[in-house]
């Protein structure tokens, strides 16, 4: 019987167009990076199990794709655990590595590992993959690319700064209109002294940050169930219920948590990272939300989420402020910030908004056609000045009907072709035609090149 062929839930083929558009989102993007300073690096796609679990809380460690030792993974396993179905405890036996699961956890072990060759601060850049095993939807994947860019080894707020600038820059050339939203995590701990439970800062921020997902009724059954008592809640309905522009939100807060050395601290920093944007000037909308989290333990100040305006889907960017996470790889007291734009979500906005140039649609901006032999060895020496001169061109392969060769053209929305045949010839020019209006010039092969670069 033959396989129907699949490929797994969660993942994509992408077609030639669809590369070209995506290959625009990631140039665009690369291209702003290093307009601000950033260096490329690149990390395996496997890491060591022990490089990530634990960084992602409880339920990112549980959406880590993990990957089975090769060979006869089950000779070294303890059998008393495999008859048990002891899966939390075997794990770690059969599997050493995992995919990764973002991109700033393996940037921590790349600093600390190549800590003798970094100019701190450094600021690295990173477009790669990573794999999440979780629920596929609209909007979400289990393998998608990140766009990554972070500071480590400044603790300075001017690179939250730049960073936001950075975002609206990228989203400005995108054309997309967005909202960057901000909070502090030492907010979120001075919150959570203030209803009395500073013990519980990870179980209510992981609850607090799925609002906007599943309500406000929702995340107080979650806060519940994670052991927080009704007074504790109902002191924190009218924090979560904070309106206002972003300025009163933040005066608001500031009353708020003026008794909470630590949330006031957060409150100060919020306070500067603003003034400082806005000082700048920032096409963005600056929105504060205090239930945001990001559900992630590693950040220690300024989170950040981006939201796209006009289409409804998940965050686009997210990032923040994380003081700890190289500690944990042997190089402690090295504060980092960075941001990760969700190359496939923006795709995605993109593409419901058709935002895309035109030029994006081909990757071939005149094609020759084919008459016969004559005609292909002449049209192929003018090809090459083509490409010499940076403009990407083509021939027909096969000796063709004109109709077949100028649909093939048409298909692949390649603006222009080039009709070279025996007069062409005998003139030293070709024929140009535009394929969107049909009109024709007839051009030497300089003139060609002046009317396409």
């Amino acid at each position: 019987m033959v396989q129907k062929p699949s490929i797994p839930k969660g993942t994509r083929d992408f077609s030639p167009a669809e590369m070209s558009r995506r290959n625009y989102i990631f140039d665009t993007i690369r291209e702003v990076f290093r307009l601000y300073g950033f260096k490329q690096i690149e990390t395996p796609a496997m890491e060591n199990l022990s490089t990530l679990m634990g960084k992602y809380g409880e339920e990112g460690d549980k959406l880590l794709f993990k990957i089975l030792n090769s060979g006869d993974f089950l000779s070294k396993a303890d059998h008393s655990l495999i008859a048990a179905g002891d899966c939390v405890h075997l794990t770690p036996q059969l599997c050493e590595k995992g995919l990764r699961y973002d991109l700033t956890v393996p940037f921590a072990r790349y600093v600390v590992q190549h800590r003798n060759d970094i100019q701190f601060p450094f600021k690295r850049f990173q477009i790669q993959p990573v794999w999440r095993a979780d629920r596929p939807q609209k909007g979400r994947y289990r393998e998608f690319y990140q766009c990554d860019a972070d500071i480590i080894g400044s603790d300075s707020l001017v690179n939250e700064i730049e960073l936001l600038q950075l975002i609206d820059e990228v989203f400005s050339r995108l054309k997309i209109n967005i909202t960057i939203k901000l909070n502090n995590r030492k907010v979120l701990a001075g919150i959570a002294e203030l209803i009395g439970a500073p013990e519980k800062i990870v179980d209510i921020t992981v609850a607090i940050d799925k609002i906007d997902k599943i309500g406000i009724e929702n995340v107080n059954a979650e806060l519940r169930e994670r052991g927080l008592s009704e007074e504790s809640i109902n002191i924190l309905q009218p924090i979560l219920a904070i309106d206002g522009t972003i300025e009163q939100r933040i005066e608001k807060l500031s009353d708020i948590l003026q008794n909470s050395e630590i949330g006031a601290l957060g409150v100060k920093e919020l306070q500067e990272v603003v003034a400082g944007v806005e000082a700048l000037g920032l096409r963005a909308t600056l929105d504060l939300d205090v239930s945001l989290a990001r559900g992630l333990n590693y950040y220690t100040g300024t989170i950040i989420e981006v939201k796209a305006q006009d289409v409804q889907i998940g965050s686009i960017t997210g990032g923040g402020r994380y003081d700890n996470l190289t500690g944990v790889f042997g190089l402690p007291n090295v504060s980092g910030v960075g941001i990760s734009f969700g190359a496939d979500r923006i795709y995605d906005v993109l593409n419901a908004l058709d935002l895309y140039p035109a030029e994006t649609t081909s990757a071939t901006t005149i094609m020759f056609t084919n008459f016969g032999a004559v005609e292909t060895a002449v049209a192929m020496k003018m090809i090459k000045q083509l490409r010499a001169a940076g403009i990407s061109a083509e021939i027909y392969p096969e000796t063709a009907k004109m109709k077949k060769q100028m649909g093939y053209a048409d298909a692949l929305n390649i603006p222009f072709v080039a009709i070279v045949g025996e007069n062409e010839i005998a003139e030293n020019k070709l024929m140009l035609k535009e394929m969107s209006t049909g009109s024709q010039q007839l051009l030497s092969i300089e003139e060609t090149i002046n009317r396409l670069k």
